[in-house]
């Protein structure tokens, strides 16, 4: 069965671009980096190391939040035509499964609704022997592109 795809001018974005967006940005210093376009999600992975764990070792949840919050968001700014709109998160949840304590963690986001104005996504992030970590919810809202820079005032 073939996955109706998602991406904005029907074509797949490279994970290379999408990493990109966050040079610069928490997701570059968190280490994040998209792994995998696929027609209907995209994946990425996280370190768990010094700057993604809290003080017993153990994954931070706000890490395992800025993970998804980050997957998702890039995703949705991917199915959109970026020179009209742009796309800002409204709300997340989190709920945390299980600890990771080394190596990377990995994050599926899949729509859940693509609307004109909202977009819903779910996301599930595992460790790397494919056990849950962490399954979070994401809702965004698409405005137009000149609301999405910073503006002064």
């Amino acid at each position: 069965m073939s996955e109706k795809i998602i991406w904005w001018g029907g074509q797949l974005p490279e994970a290379e671009t999408m990493t990109a967006v966050g040079t610069g940005s928490m997701s570059g210093h968190l280490g994040i980096e998209f792994t995998d376009v696929r027609p209907g999600s995209v994946t990425a992975r996280m370190p768990v190391n010094e700057r993604t764990q809290q003080p017993y070792g153990r994954l931070h949840g706000g890490a395992s939040v800025a993970l998804a919050e980050t997957i998702a968001s890039v995703a949705a700014a991917f199915t959109v035509d970026r020179s009209k709109s742009a796309v800002v998160g409204l709300e997340i949840n989190a709920n945390h499964v299980r600890p990771g304590f080394a190596g990377y963690v990995y994050a599926t986001a899949t729509p859940e609704n693509l609307g004109r104005t909202t977009q819903i996504w779910s996301i599930r992030i595992t460790d790397e022997a494919g056990k849950l970590v962490c399954i979070s919810r994401f809702t965004a809202m698409v405005i137009p592109a000149d609301r999405g820079s910073q503006q002064s005032g």
